[in-house]
């Protein structure tokens, strides 16, 4: 199953987005990567790192973002995995948390996760 990374500048709210979209996908492999080692706002190359190890498997893993240096962080992290299917994916934080979740636990494959994740932004909330 497509593993789920969320990468935070806040420890909370890594673990939020994660726990939430497990209310609708418990068996989905996911992992929080928020915040600094001393629980300090920023991100953080280990925890990025540990939490890619810790849902991978050869189904790949799929990385979403808050913003600014989580994104310049995760690239880093994922130039030192060449060999492994991990990708970063543009998409609202909650939103494709969930859509993603979701499709992992029902079986969707890690191009087909991807695709669907490009129309979230685009979801209408009413």
């Amino acid at each position: 199953m497509v593993g789920i990374v969320i990468v935070s500048h806040s420890t909370h709210l890594a673990e939020s987005v994660i726990e939430m979209a497990a209310v609708m996908a418990q068996d989905t492999p996911m992992a929080a990567a928020g915040g600094l080692e001393d629980g300090s706002f920023g991100t953080s190359f280990e925890k990025i790192t540990a939490a890619i190890d810790s849902v991978y498997s050869d189904d790949g893993v799929l990385v979403l973002m808050d913003l600014g240096s989580a994104v310049m962080t995760t690239e880093m992290v994922l130039e030192m995995m060449p060999d492994r299917r991990v990708e970063m994916v543009d998409c609202p934080l909650v939103e494709g948390a969930i859509v993603a979740a979701i499709q992992a636990a029902g079986g969707a494959d890690f191009e087909g996760i991807k695709e669907s994740l490009k129309g979230v932004a685009g979801t209408r909330k009413f």
